[in-house]
């Protein structure tokens, strides 16, 4: 019986919940029902006190197994796990029944993924350089801002006596370590002889800068002045499988230093390379000027300095005690215009660009150009799952009305849609896994770096689920809002149309999509032109088949005889030395007086030292005056064109300037050469003849000799006149290539990701040619049947992505002419972005465009229309 309201007991309304939660379902209704009927017939006859005591025994005497005994239910209830398992099923389904689709989605998804967990391991590789360091926070390297007449230019050159100064007056300083400049030397052992780049640093270096040592300890190993620390791989190369730890290195030939500590070889994200170490009283104690440095003034900036500030203290607490330091030295113009700053070790790699004496950029820029390269290519992706998705929609209207027919709701087709988006992504990120690992090998000779896909590492999978929740929620968020807001009355009655608006976002996606992919292609034509742009320029100099070789004792002892060798045997036709190579300048200073300066005027210009032949040999021309006339010409001086610029000499010849105390006439003018950047401007650069042996030995190879005949010959001339020494060399062509490095390895990596971004991005288009070839498969068998050529339909079918693309191209070139003004802007000397690159590259997308959906358009328009109209 249904139980009577009216007939309710008053106060028992939570004893009526507790007996429909203890009675079993199916006799809840009849037991409440006879229990209110009893009540009720009970109050009249008995009264309601007894009633309620009659209806109390009642309640608990139905706490019987025969009520409480629930019946098992007719109807299965789906539980969460069953309907994710019909969720993946069905979405399996779709993937294989549709594969032509699911190709195209996965294939761009993977594509994407790649590029982007290749930028992202490329981009955390850059910024993990020295963080495996402890204390890497506490490190730092001094730097000087120098006033040259209002310009501020920024120096890593520094004094010893700086060193000092730091050491002794700065509390905040825990540690010091002065050092050269990390050249080449020569290291001997029995027979072996190998030239190597290392270290001559202070004995603390290693307490500050914890590389791992596998033998001997941080605090002695620099101890010693004739010690040397090796890598690995260096005391191998010396001494083979033999413990080399006490063992003996000659140096340079000179001197016997003791193997006293053996570190692991540097990682490649250290900004730090070297092969061994050497303690700077080693150099203080063999080297009578540096020994001399060490008591002389602010001013002799020849060597870098390292500090470790104590834990605890910061770079802002040390500032201002440390910015004027050198101002002590009133009468030296170099300490008193320099202001000393440093610069933290985390930024050393990717913050190399200083501008008014503050580190504005470097690496970072391009990191952050990758990064955004990155999340486009993905975006680029995701727009084609969106695209196809939602244009199939009509496809899956009828099992979203089904669906909600039989009780789905709206948040449950939509967590349908996004499982099989994540579905797809998850087949995308394996096969972008796979691709990685191809790729990567290649990738690392690109860049020069040895990234390995970090498998063990719980962040990198931590990483990978977020970016993958991230592309499954992007990719499918749209279509699953879409085709959850289907009617199912309309979809089922046939009546649901999809309009033209419809298709507007698809549009709107396609245009995004070209804008995106049109934007890097200019990006990467208009960095390979910069880089072609400064490598066609004049360098002022010849690099052709010039040879370079750092010079030591022995070699400067022998270095006349070696020069006639070589000019007598017909190896080299010229031959001389300098203070710097032939590509760069390894020493800035300024002058004492020239005519017509101002008073306060300085000028910070390149010093070159040279011995006779120096200009014939690296084949500079002059554009005043004469050539040195020999190497005791030392009272002479060359500046070059820029120096005379800035001099504002009308007619430098026989004028007087003082260099260092000393009075130099000059006798020439040589024309501009580019000996560092390619980039920027000429240094103001001066020539300075003397007789003392010099750091570089420069020869240019004959013309009669193949080259490699004339290395093979020189060889045995080395090996013969500088027996204690590999001998070692460097081409001046390959010096100055490496100028353009990093320029050309941002070039290609553009250039490699922009091809991909338009790979994917015809992908999409494909994808959406065949849909739409398929969708008017009845019409264009109408129109053939009425006399339409395969001309008409192909214009058909390709006008609206043409038209799409046009606009992306409208969209694409102002934003890139924008972007790569700025990038431009940095370069002194640049490329123009000429009209014909952005036309070429629009009409190249056309074309692109055309070829992408062509196949579809004359696919659908060679198909007989008998077919076609029976097809529908």
């Amino acid at each position: 019986m249904k139980p009577d309201q009216s007939q309710k007991p008053p106060l028992s309304k939570w004893v009526d919940k507790l007996l429909g939660w203890l009675v079993a379902p199916h006799l809840r209704e009849e037991v409440l029902g006879d229990i209110h009927e009893r009540y009720a017939r009970r109050v009249q006859r008995l009264g309601e006190r007894k009633a309620r005591l009659t209806y109390w025994r009642e309640v608990l005497a139905y706490a019987r197994p025969s009520f409480i005994t629930r019946k098992p239910s007719p109807y299965s209830t789906p539980s969460y796990t069953d309907m994710l398992r019909n969720y993946l099923k069905i979405a399996f389904r779709n993937l294989i029944k549709q594969k032509g689709y699911s190709f195209i989605n996965i294939a761009g998804l993977s594509v994407g993924m790649a590029v982007a967990m290749l930028i992202g391991l490329w981009i955390h590789h850059e910024y993990s350089y020295d963080k495996f360091l402890p204390d890497y926070q506490q490190l730092y390297q001094v730097r000087r801002n120098f006033n040259s007449n209002g310009d501020t230019l920024t120096f890593t050159t520094t004094s010893l006596k700086l060193a000092d100064a730091l050491r002794y007056q700065i509390p905040e300083v825990e540690q010091v370590a002065e050092s050269d400049h990390m050249g080449s030397h020569g290291l001997k052992v029995g027979d072996k002889k190998i030239y190597l780049n290392g270290a001559q640093i202070g004995g603390d270096f290693l307490q500050m800068f914890q590389y791992p040592l596998v033998e001997g300890k941080a605090s002695l190993a620099l101890k010693d002045p004739y010690s040397i620390v090796l890598t690995e791989s260096t005391a191998k190369a010396l001494f083979g499988s033999e413990n080399p730890m006490g063992k003996i290195v000659r140096f340079d030939n000179q001197n016997d230093l003791k193997v006293t500590g053996i570190l692991k070889d540097l990682p490649t994200n250290s900004s730090l390379q070297f092969n061994y170490l050497v303690p700077f009283s080693y150099y203080e104690a063999t080297v009578n000027n540096v020994r001399m440095d060490r008591s002389g003034s602010f001013g002799n900036n020849g060597y870098q300095i390292f500090v470790k500030l104590k834990p605890g203290a910061s770079y802002a607490q040390v500032s201002n005690k440390i910015a004027l330091i050198q101002h002590t030295e009133r009468n030296n113009s170099n300490a008193m215009n320099s202001v000393v700053i440093l610069q933290p070790l985390q930024n050393w790699h990717l913050y190399s660009t200083y501008q008014n004496g503050k580190e504005t950029g470097g690496f970072i820029e391009y990191i952050r150009m990758f990064s955004v390269i990155g999340i486009l290519v993905v975006l680029i992706a995701c727009i084609n799952f969106v695209n196809l998705t939602t244009a199939r929609s009509a496809r899956r209207a009828k099992e979203v009305g089904v669906r909600k027919s039989v009780g789905s709701q709206r948040q449950q087709l939509i967590g349908q849609f996004l499982i099989e988006s994540f579905l797809l992504t998850v087949v995308a990120f394996l096969f972008s896994l796979l691709l990685m690992q191809i790729l990567l090998p290649a990738f690392n000779s690109l860049t020069e770096s040895q990234i390995a896909i970090p498998y063990t590492t719980a962040g990198f999978w931590m990483a990978v689920l977020g970016c993958l929740l991230i592309t499954a929620l992007l990719a499918g968020s749209l279509p699953a809002f879409y085709l959850s807001s289907f009617q199912p009355v309309k979809v089922l009655k046939g009546t649901m149309q999809v309009g033209k608006a419809a298709s507007l976002p698809r549009k709107v996606l396609v245009v995004a999509q070209f804008s995106c992919s049109i934007a890097l292609i200019l990006s990467a034509i208009i960095v390979f032109k910069q880089i072609q742009h400064a490598k066609n320029r004049p360098t002022g100099y010849d690099v052709n088949r010039l040879l370079m070789t750092n010079m030591n004792l022995e070699l400067s002892q022998n270095f006349t005889v070696l020069k006639d060798e070589l000019i007598k045997n017909g190896i080299a036709e010229q031959v001389s030395q300098s203070s710097s190579p032939a590509t760069d300048i390894w020493w800035h200073s300024d002058l004492d007086k020239w005519p017509g300066k101002n008073a306060g005027e300085t000028v910070e210009l390149g010093v070159i030292l040279v011995a006779k032949d120096y200009f014939k040999t690296v084949g500079m021309t002059l554009a005043q005056g004469r050539d040195f006339s020999g190497e005791n010409d030392t009272t002479s001086v060359i500046f070059n064109e820029a120096a005379i610029k800035r001099f504002r000499l009308p007619n430098p010849i026989g004028q007087l300037i003082t260099w260092q105390g000393k009075p130099l006439r000059i006798v020439g003018v040589a024309k501009n050469a580019l000996m560092q950047s390619p980039f920027t401007k000429a240094d103001p650069t001066m020539f300075v003849c003397t007789s003392f042996p010099l750091n570089v030995l420069l020869y240019r190879i004959s013309p009669r000799l193949t080259t490699q005949e004339a290395l093979s010959k020189m060889t045995a001339l080395f090996n013969t006149y500088n027996p204690s020494y590999a001998y070692s060399y460097q081409f001046a062509d390959e010096s100055y290539a490496a100028k353009f490095k990093q320029e050309s390895l941002i070039g290609k990596l553009a250039g490699i990701f922009a091809g991909l971004a338009i790979f994917i991005s015809c992908l999409g288009l494909f994808g959406l040619a065949s849909f739409m070839a398929e969708r008017r498969t009845k019409e264009i068998g109408v129109r053939k049947v009425l006399g339409a050529s395969i001309l008409n339909v192909w214009g058909l079918l390709s006008k609206e992505f043409v038209y799409l693309v046009g606009i992306a191209f409208l969209i694409a070139t102002p934003v890139a002419y924008y972007l790569l003004s700025n990038w431009l802007q940095k370069y002194e000397y640049r490329t123009e972005m000429s009209w014909w690159i952005f036309a070429l590259t629009g009409l190249g997308a056309m074309v692109v465009t055309l070829l992408t959906v062509s196949f579809q358009s004359i696919k659908a328009a060679l198909l007989n229309p008998v077919k076609s109209l029976k097809m529908e």
